[in-house]
């Protein structure tokens, strides 16, 4: 392969004017455009297909705990307390994973805090599968760890796929990405439907340690992100890196030329100081995530009331609601090749206000003896579930680099709370005492739902009031 045709020049040290800074930058972008043209070597399919599998087992072994307590709870004696809290730990954990893991990945790297926030939730979930009878409080520790590894390995996950592919291709990647993580869920009802049986739960619950081998294959095989060594001034080894993804001599890529940033920690104030972006992220994704779990978590109790039906039998239903939600998660990764991601962005959340509206006004009705409230619930999926593969990368693409990974970690976190909020609210205007698990009530369908439409008009209003598209457009390295 030809050298990549780019003057071969050092960081630039010390404080600089803007002019400056600015000319270094549009250097920058252009040595990022060169490496960019020619086709990428194998690595990076590697790369890309270890980093889905890891995360697609991040999620498989988040939902196994759902078919480990239902095991466990009967057989240990624990009261329904002590079975909320091993619930709801790796929650939690998912919480501070997000917060401390984006951080880190903005200051030691992507590739780090992947493997490393792997062999974590790992670890955690081998441990589950080692404890003694009855040591429940064990568990929910061991359950936050793996909430904490598990997020903090995805803080860093998704922005190291957006920049390392190339912007041509950028879109689609990113996005189809999200699209195969959902099968994650399903996996751990189908090892637990057959497996529970023959291996028992310490078995299951062993097999959440299957990310330690993507996690060495990562550490061994996958390149560092090349903008984020650039945005830390890192020149040399950005170098190197772009090299392994090309698949050429590290002496066919010249050395670029960047302003080597001031070296210190990245903290989560610096993203704080861009208030209009930071309290974008936190209504969208608070928004979204509220309507979205308020009716996967809540759903399944209305629909069995309405249809007089049991809980089993209306579960049923949300397997089609998954499907739709695949379906959705796959047009929305195509949608923003044509209509941009900000557009896409608004179509998934004026949708979802539309569906969550429409059952608020007509839950009770039925045509052709099939429930509204179900069809509803199964068409809503592809939108308010469906969108998360536009918006999941959208968030990071918004931010600088050097911004990214804490980004996309506040976005987890405030992922984490709307996964407690819907539930936690929903009952309490079903007016239940118990917000773990509302008891819902026919005529608390209504506000409820009203309720969840106003999240998502939240975040259709913030998305819709920052005019930001990144679809095909050069990040900016901050």
């Amino acid at each position: 392969m030809a050298e990549v045709s780019l003057d071969a020049q050092g960081a630039v040290a010390g404080n600089f004017p803007d002019k400056i800074r600015s000319t270094a930058q549009r250097d920058a972008q252009d040595w990022l455009s060169a490496i960019e043209k020619p086709n990428l070597a194998p690595r990076y399919y590697l790369t890309i297909g270890l980093l889905v599998l890891q995360e697609m087992f991040e999620y498989y072994d988040f939902f196994l705990v759902g078919y480990l307590v239902s095991v466990l709870a009967p057989s240990w004696h624990l009261t329904y307390g002590q079975g909320a809290v091993m619930l709801l730990s790796s929650g939690v954990g998912a919480i501070f994973g997000s917060l401390v893991g984006g951080p880190i990945a903005d200051t030691i790297g992507r590739k780090k805090m992947i493997w490393g926030g792997g062999l974590i939730f790992s670890l955690g979930a081998a441990g589950c599968a080692l404890i003694p009878d009855g040591a429940w409080i064990l568990f929910s520790i061991l359950r936050f760890v793996v909430g904490f590894g598990s997020i903090a390995a995805v803080s860093a996950q998704n922005p190291m796929v957006v920049e390392i592919t190339p912007t041509r291709y950028r879109t689609f990647v990113s996005s189809m990405m999200v699209v195969p993580v959902a099968l994650g869920t399903m996996f751990a009802a189908m090892i637990s439907a057959s497996l529970l049986p023959v291996i028992g739960w310490r078995g299951v619950a062993a097999t959440g340690a299957m990310p330690i081998v993507t996690s060495l294959l990562i550490a061994w095989i996958a390149p560092e992100s090349v903008r984020w060594l650039l945005s830390r001034g890192r020149n040399a080894d950005a170098r190197r890196e772009a090299a392994k993804l090309l698949g050429v001599p590290e002496q066919a890529v010249a050395l670029p030329t960047a302003i080597a940033p001031a070296s210190k920690p990245a903290s989560l104030s610096e993203l704080y100081q861009d208030q209009k972006r930071f309290w974008w992220v936190v209504v969208i994704w608070i928004g979204i995530s509220t309507g979205t779990y308020g009716v996967a978590l809540w759903g399944p109790t209305v629909l069995s009331q309405l249809l007089k039906i049991t809980a089993h039998e209306a579960a049923q239903y949300f397997v089609y609601a998954s499907i739709a939600s695949i379906l959705g998660r796959v047009l929305f990764s195509f949608l923003p090749l044509y209509i941009g991601r900000r557009r896409s962005a608004l179509v998934g959340t004026f949708m979802s206000v539309l569906v969550m509206l429409a059952i608020f006004a007509f839950y009770r009705e039925f045509i052709a003896g099939w429930s509204v409230f179900a069809l509803l619930v199964v068409f809503g999926a592809a939108f308010y579930s469906g969108s998360f593969s536009n918006i999941t990368p959208y968030v990071v693409e918004v931010f600088p680099v050097s911004l990214g990974a804490r980004a996309f970690g506040l976005a987890q976190a405030s992922n984490g709370v709307g996964k407690i909020l819907g539930p936690v609210c929903l009952a309490l205007i079903a007016g239940s005492n118990d917000v773990v698990s509302p008891k819902a009530t026919a005529d608390a369908v209504a506000p409820a739902f009203l309720f969840l439409a106003a999240c998502e008009l939240a975040a259709f209003i913030a998305i819709f009031a920052y005019r930001k598209e990144t679809h095909g457009k050069p990040m900016d390295i901050g």
